[in-house]
This record gives C-alpha cells, structure tokens and sequence, in this order.
C-alpha cells in the first residue's frame, strides 16, 4: 500500500502541473494573439498618416477620447500646432481629423489592454501558485518589457512633433524591433510550455533554428527603416531595381554609413538583398535538418519554415509592385509577424520543453 501511494502522489502533483502549464500557455496563446492586432493596428495607423494625431502621452487619462465638440476641438487644436498639420494636412476639418485620431486611439488602448492582460493573469497564476518557479521572472520581464515598449512609442511619437511630418525612421525601427522581441519571447515561454512526443534536436540544429530567428528580425527591422523612409514608393520594379541589378548612386550621402539608415533607394536595396539571404538560408537549414535529423518533426517544421519565408518573399514582391498599397503593405507586415512566431515556435521544439518540476525533484 505505502509504494502505490508513494507512486502515486508524484503522478498527481505532475499531472497538477501539466494542468497549471496548459492554463498558463492558453493565457500567453490570447496574449500573442493581441500583441498580433497589435502590431497590425500600428502598422494601419502608420499607413493612414495617423501617428502623430494625439499630441500628448497621458497614459491614464489618455483612455478616455473627446466626448463632446468642444472636447473634439481643443484636441484638434494641439494637432494644428504641429508640423504635419501645417505642412501636410492644413484646412483639415474636425471630422476629417476624427478620422486619423481614432486609429492613434485604438492602438494605444490596444496596447494599454496588453498590459492588464499580462499583468492580471500573471497575479491571478502567481497567488494561486499556478506558476513554476522558472516562470516567475520570465513573465515579470515580459511585463517590464511591455511598459518600457510604452516608452519607447511615445519617445518614436514624440520626434514627429516638432521639426518633422513624420516620426524618425531610426525610432520607428526601433520600436517595431522591440515589439518583435516581445512577441519572441511570449512565443518562445509558451512554446516551452508545450508537450512534445519528438526529443530534442541536435545541438547545431537548435544553434541553427536560433540563427534563423535572428535573421527574421533582423530583416523586420529592415522592413520599418523602408517603412519609415516611404522607400517602397519608388523603384516599383522587380528584379531589377532602377534598372539594374546593383542600382547606382547608393552611396551618395556622407558619411557613407548614413546611407543605410537615411537614403530610401539604398535602404530598400539592403532590404532586398537580406530578404534573398534571409531565403537562402531558410532553405539551408531545411535541407541541412532533414540531413540530420531525417523524418523528425524538426526536419518538417524547418521546410514549413523555409515555405512560410518563400511566401513572405512573394507578398513583398507584390507590395513593392503594388507601390506598399495599404493592403498589401499590411499583409506583408502581418506574415512577417507569422514567420517570425513560426520561427521561434520551431526553435524552441528543436529544444523541447522546459523540464518538470516535479520530474527535478523526482530525479535529484
């Protein structure tokens, strides 16, 4: 009787455990899935012009809009003392200015949303001792990291307001960078929560999905430099840019390194030709995975993953032929974001889960 009993309490407290990790990777699932809209929402209100249209960061009262039309003009007001306004939208009317002020609204009680969504929940899982010791400061870092991404969206608005029509492209890409790696890290803790029949991977295949993250982002931060610069509104021609392989004149601003952050035709080229590294890469992993790793779950996610990136290289063919159209340009952002969680949801399995609790302590 006392060794089916000792058997059997460990049993329960790991399946206690499988339950709590369910819970918790449904809770960042939701959470994902917001941070998604998210980002698509901030990508619409930075195609419609609309990012610059609330003037002031009031992270409390900011929730409430104008409710009456004396509330309406006062905010109108402040938009007319800046730069865009007067540059770019001058003679707008109130109702026209409704129209860029809600899309600002939206994205930033979205964002304000996601910080109740991680923040209560994760109170809710610590006091009920839902949450693996492991967890703890992931989840707490993950919050830190949503407020300081509140920061740095307002620090990204702020430098449109005074000498600019538009936001900084060099702020702009940092912000879209870090609400990547936000979105990579919800990924990644869930997908460590996961329950996997496949062992882990080899080590240079866990090294290699990693790398492959990596150059994912990297090339999303390429994509905002092209975003923030309007760059995709000239040279619509593919494959050849400006008529040319190898386009001329993409150095011509000095210092030489200036040109890769501030010259629209020599940031789309760089962005080109990373998205063709970024292609060829994909295709070496798979091809070296399933050399490694044959008929394994990790040989087929990383072909799904290479498949994923070819049709990501297609949408943004399209987007440039289509001159970054809205929709398009939106499609493009949205399926980087589904490569990109693809990618870190493949790099993580080729490591498995997070080991047990209750299986550590079996075994120590």
């Amino acid at each position: 009787m006392s060794a089916m009993t000792n058997t059997a309490a460990p049993l329960a407290e790991r399946n206690r455990e499988l339950r709590n990790r369910a819970l918790v990777r449904s809770w960042l699932y939701v959470v994902l899935l917001v941070l998604f809209a998210l980002v698509m929402v901030g990508g619409a209100t930075r195609m419609t012009g609309s990012g610059l249209s609330i003037t002031e960061w009031k992270p409390i009262h900011g929730v409430i809009p104008p409710l009456n039309q004396a509330e309406w003009q006062e905010e109108f007001e402040k938009y007319q003392q800046i730069p865009q306004y007067e540059q770019i939208n001058k003679g707008m009317t109130v109702d026209e200015f409704k129209g860029i002020f809600w899309w600002e609204w939206a994205h930033r009680l979205l964002a304000r949303g996601v910080g109740f969504l991680v923040a209560i929940p994760l109170a809710f899982f610590w006091i009920s001792g839902r949450l693996e010791r492991r967890l703890k400061p992931r989840l707490v870092g993950l919050l830190a990291l949503g407020g300081f991404q509140g920061f740095i969206g307002w620090w990204m608005v702020a430098s449109g307001l005074s000498e600019r029509v538009s936001v900084s492209q060099y702020r702009l890409a940092i912000h879209l960078t870090f609400a990547c790696i936000i979105v990579t890290s919800v990924a990644y803790i869930a997908r460590g929560l996961a329950t996997y029949s496949e062992a882990p991977a080899d080590r240079r295949i866990q090294r290699f999905a990693g790398v492959m993250v990596l150059l994912v982002m990297f090339q999303i931060y390429l994509g905002a430099l092209v975003a923030g610069l309007h760059a995709g509104l000239s040279y619509n021609t593919w494959p050849l840019m400006d008529g040319a392989i190898i386009p001329g004149d993409l150095l011509v601003i000095e210092p030489v390194w200036r040109n890769f952050f501030e010259s629209p035709k020599t940031v789309q080229f760089v962005h080109r030709m990373f998205a063709y590294t970024v292609l060829v890469v994909a295709l070496w992993h798979a091809f070296s995975t399933m050399t490694q790793a044959p008929r394994t779950t990790h040989s087929r996610r990383a072909w799904v993953l290479a498949v994923l990136i070819v049709g990501q290289a297609a949408i943004g063919v399209g987007t440039l032929l289509m001159q970054a159209h809205m929709h398009w340009a939106l499609l493009h952002q949205g399926f980087a974001l589904i490569v990109l969680i693809f990618a870190t949801a493949h790099w993580r399995a080729t490591k498995g889960a997070y080991p047990l609790e209750n299986d550590v302590a079996v075994r120590s």
